[in-house]
């Protein structure tokens, strides 16, 4: 029987295998990634996204064309020449760019959204989440990351640290 684990899902993968070494990661223009695979082909547009960013951190990085069609899965991402490297982790910081709540003001569901506003290492921001069985997402018993619509990530680094009114709105939302 077979499992169905990330591995077996890459060793799976019908695409043929691409050295990391033959892959070139640039910007042109100085906003857009795009990438090179030899002289073989370019795609104009390309993002970077983490397989399984929690389970697996930096491990698993698949390039997606500006479709969201994956090019290739990277198991090693270190393994890219460095400037196109650079190019990635570049990327990878904006993609993944996590505030540190610090202060949750307050917190309201309506209709299965639930409307956040809070204090963070980035100032006072108010986003939303929906379905938070899927995007309140526990690291530990008191590690708490949040994930909004559009993406961004929210990060409660202990849950016990903060005032006594933000746990309490956790604790009633949560």
């Amino acid at each position: 029987m077979k499992t169905n684990t990330l591995e077996n899902e890459v060793k799976d993968s019908t695409m043929p295998p691409i050295n990391p070494q033959k892959i070139t990661l640039f910007y042109s223009p100085k906003d857009r990634l795009r990438l090179t695979v030899s002289d073989e082909k370019s795609y104009v547009t390309v993002k970077p996204v983490w397989a399984a960013p929690l389970s697996r951190p930096n491990t698993y990085l698949a390039l997606l064309d500006g479709k969201g069609d994956e090019i290739i899965m990277l198991s090693d991402p270190a393994a890219l020449p460095a400037e196109s490297l650079k190019a990635v982790n570049e990327e990878l910081r904006r993609r993944y760019l996590t505030a540190t709540v610090t202060r949750i003001v307050n917190a309201k569901v309506e209709y299965g959204a639930t409307y956040w506003k809070v204090l963070s290492d980035r100032g006072e921001r108010d986003f939303v989440t929906q379905s938070l069985q899927e995007n309140a997402i526990w690291l530990s018993d008191r590690h708490l990351l949040l994930l909004d619509v559009e993406g961004n990530r929210f990060e409660i680094n202990d849950v016990k640290a903060l005032d006594a009114p933000s746990q309490k709105i956790i604790g009633a939302i949560l």
